[in-house]
């Protein structure tokens, strides 16, 4: 009469236990890891700033309302060093800039918040907004169907996106892309 055993069906003896360990754990390791890493990131989009960073960023904020560009750029900056890992400093860095009329900084902002955030919708509308602003339409219009594939037509930031495509460039835009097509036998040696 058989022995009974006490492994599970199909392991006979602690080698073949061990066996069965070494073959599944770095897969049960990695899965965990990346479990945790996948919680972590998406749990720490939605904390709020450290105190200070809130501070400088209402500070940011009713600088840009008042309409001091630099001083909202410098506050949104201080709060950027005190709290690298909150994106949506971000977003009030490159509103700033485009107010500045610095539209591919803002871009570069905008672009770095949907490096931390992919979906995230004010940095879409915003960098669409901006690249219009610039005069690149078309690559707005990516972010447009963009923003429309991800929240629909009706969704705030698309809205916006759609009103300010529809605007065109701004006319400062439109008047220095005439004058550069314009005669270059003008020019002279």
């Amino acid at each position: 009469m058989a022995k009974p055993s006490s492994f599970p069906a199909g392991i006979s003896s602690p080698a073949n236990l061990k066996e069965l360990f070494m073959r599944f754990a770095p897969v049960a390791a990695a899965l965990s890891l990346f479990l945790a890493t996948t919680a972590s990131v998406t749990s720490a989009s939605d904390r709020a700033p450290d105190p200070r960073a809130a501070q400088l960023i209402a500070l940011g904020q009713t600088a840009l309302e008042n309409g001091d560009t630099q001083g909202a750029i410098d506050a949104f900056e201080s709060a950027f060093a005190v709290d690298p890992s909150y994106t949506p400093i971000f977003l009030q860095l490159a509103e700033a800039a485009r107010q500045d009329g610095l539209q591919g900084k803002a871009i570069a902002y905008y672009r770095e918040a949907l490096q931390r955030d992919p979906d995230n919708f004010a940095a879409i509308s915003g960098e669409g907004e901006a690249l219009v602003e610039r005069g690149a339409v078309e690559k707005a219009q990516r972010n447009l169907s963009r923003l429309e594939s991800l929240c629909g037509s009706s969704c705030p930031e698309t809205m916006a996106l759609q009103q300010r495509i529809a605007a065109g460039p701004p006319a400062r835009l439109a008047v220095e892309t005439m004058g550069d097509s314009g005669d270059e036998s003008a020019v002279t040696n």
